[in-house]
């Protein structure tokens, strides 16, 4: 399997306070401000982790409701886009294409399809190059202007679906993603799907849930250390914890999750493993689902389930 598409690019997110989000996700998570932009009447704020070198990663859309208005995957090569157009047209999955710059400001060309969950799903190839603010000479590690917890790139999307099993063979079979991890109920149907195309134990996952629901998004950190003090840095600020750092089974990842000021979801992701393109699929059973989501807890705490945006 060629790895056509490569990561996950960005996601955009609904706020109904545009520039309160804006505040936040800059002046304590610490991404970086790129743009600005009024489409059709709607505000929206690009912005983008420090050791990006595209011009966002996340964009912050002015909207009455909270939640996920779309997800987006980087594919290597522009023709990628006609090979994914053909595969999704042939599963009769209609689809719209964009030329570079359409959407927004930094935009690649890009093509939109819906998931079999109502997500809105993005593939993008060219996004403009802004750098990683370091000399590409003898850089040093990291800048050294950096605000609040300033976390190097976006790491994955988890979203909620009511059927995962669909969810999870559309991703698989039509977007060639690989199943890494999967929580399986009694009666052998699945609870939550863990999928990749970077090597990293998930770029997207998804759980039992309303359709087109947004669970969290998270952002890569670069040790246990990072997810500590970031969260000393969201006790400082007032912000709502919704997980302290913990661990968990699935992915054996290293986690905390808040959130933003109007409800969305964030998380702190570190650890994991690789995954080779012959990775085997690791199941955990509905007994243990709460050592799989929260090892140490061993219980899902109910807001996992039930809250969402």
């Amino acid at each position: 399997m060629s790895d056509r598409i490569l990561r996950l690019q960005h996601v955009e997110i609904r706020v109904p306070d545009l520039e309160l989000c804006a505040a936040y996700y800059t002046e304590v998570l610490g991404l970086i401000e790129t743009a600005r932009d009024v489409r059709d009447g709607v505000d929206r704020v690009f912005l983008k982790c420090w050791d990006e070198h595209e011009h966002h990663s996340v964009v912050l859309r002015q909207a009455p409701t909270y939640g996920l208005d779309h997800m987006a995957f980087k594919v290597a090569e522009a023709a990628d886009l006609d090979y994914f157009t053909e595969k999704l047209q042939a599963a009769s999955v209609p689809v719209k294409r964009y030329a570079a710059r359409e959407l927004g400001p930094g935009w690649g060309e890009a093509i939109r399809f819906e998931a079999p969950s109502g997500h809105l799903v993005e593939l993008v190839h060219g996004m403009e190059r802004l750098g990683n603010m370091l000399p590409m000479t003898n850089p040093p590690p990291r800048p050294q202007d950096l605000v609040g917890i300033a976390p190097p790139r976006l790491d994955h999307v988890f979203v909620m679906a009511e059927d995962v099993e669909a969810f999870s063979a559309f991703f698989s079979g039509v977007l060639e993603f690989r199943l890494t991890e999967q929580i399986v109920a009694n009666d052998g149907h699945q609870l939550a799907a863990f999928l990749e195309r970077s090597h990293t134990p998930h770029d997207i996952a998804v759980i039992t849930g309303p359709n087109g629901a947004l669970h969290h998004f998270a952002f890569w950190m670069d040790d246990w250390n990072g997810i500590r003090d970031a969260a000393d840095t969201l006790a400082y600020h007032g912000v709502q914890i919704d997980v302290a750092p913990t661990r968990h089974g699935v992915t054996r990842g290293y986690t905390t999750y808040f959130f933003d000021p109007v409800g969305n979801r964030n998380e702190l992701f570190t650890g994991g493993y690789w995954v080779d393109p012959d990775f085997e699929p690791i199941t955990w059973t509905e007994e243990e689902m709460g050592r799989a989501i929260f090892y140490y807890h061993r219980q899902v705490n109910e807001r996992f389930f039930t809250v969402h945006s």
